[in-house]
């Protein structure tokens, strides 16, 4: 797909959109639930999905972190040789996150399946497992503007994760190595692997990067009625994380864009 939008520039202006708009569509899908519930009460669906769904695998969380922070050392030392342990990395743990966060049996509505969220993360699976076979990703800490830097905090926040279970702040540093949030939840783990694409813009699969970011995107911005509630006000701001780095890395390819035609 990255190599059809390049050799046909002039389909590029309705490609993105095209697929955009069938992401939207997929978002929308209704939940699955074994008792009913009303339109109205779709996020006190998702809201109770999301309190236990990944309750069975928070033993995992270490293994997450620990994860992520070899793969970033070993991008310092060997660069671009970590590019498709990189992305298959990415895939794998979007699968994973389909496969626990978007499933689940809660004590209000039963068995539920977050369609939207199964078929998003299972498609951004696919699609970086494909740039890791092809070799898409090019990382490396070299070069990268200064800039850029200045958006570590927000990664450092979702990779930390810091909450308790009443869905307050809790800023334990143990939490840098075992939140279970990050790793096992789209919103806390789409941020850090976002800001890594950013560092290393442009030698990234510019399809699988952008799909990501407008997801992203989607979700932070349906994330923002946690505002609307004086309980859950607090995961409204984890997820500004999220919300900026996406629409950073969306602005981000235009921006580049315009800063290499003015140097041509």
């Amino acid at each position: 797909m990255n190599d059809y939008i390049r050799s046909n520039p002039k389909r590029r202006r309705w490609v993105y959109p095209t697929v955009y708009l069938l992401f939207i569509i997929i978002n929308f899908l209704p939940l699955y639930t074994q008792m009913p519930y009303a339109p109205q009460d779709t996020q006190d669906v998702i809201i109770n999905l999301l309190m236990v769904s990944i309750e069975p695998y928070q033993q995992f969380g270490p293994f997450f972190h620990i994860m992520t922070l070899l793969i970033v050392a070993l991008i310092a030392i060997f660069e671009y040789k970590l590019g498709r342990i990189l992305a298959a990395y990415m895939g794998l743990n979007f699968i994973i996150i389909a496969l626990t966060q978007s499933i689940g049996v809660t004590a209000k509505y039963g068995f539920v399946i977050h369609t939207g969220s199964l078929i998003t993360s299972l498609l951004l699976g696919f699609a970086w497992i494909i740039v890791a076979v092809r070799g898409d990703l090019e990382p490396s800490f070299k070069e990268v503007p200064l800039l850029r830097y200045l958006l570590l905090p927000l990664a450092i926040l979702a990779f930390w994760s810091p909450l308790n279970a009443e869905v307050q702040p809790d800023f334990n540093p143990i939490l840098l190595i075992t939140s279970p949030d990050y790793g096992l939840t789209f919103c806390f783990t789409t941020p850090v692997f976002l800001y890594l694409l950013i560092l290393f813009y442009p030698k990234v699969n510019d399809f699988a990067y952008r799909i990501t970011a407008f997801n992203g995107l989607l979700y932070g911005i349906f994330n923002l009625t946690h505002f609307l509630n004086p309980q859950l006000r607090w995961l409204g701001v984890l997820h500004l994380p999220l919300l900026i780095l996406s629409i950073y890395a969306l602005l981000l390819p235009k921006y580049n864009k315009r800063k290499v035609t003015q140097e041509g």
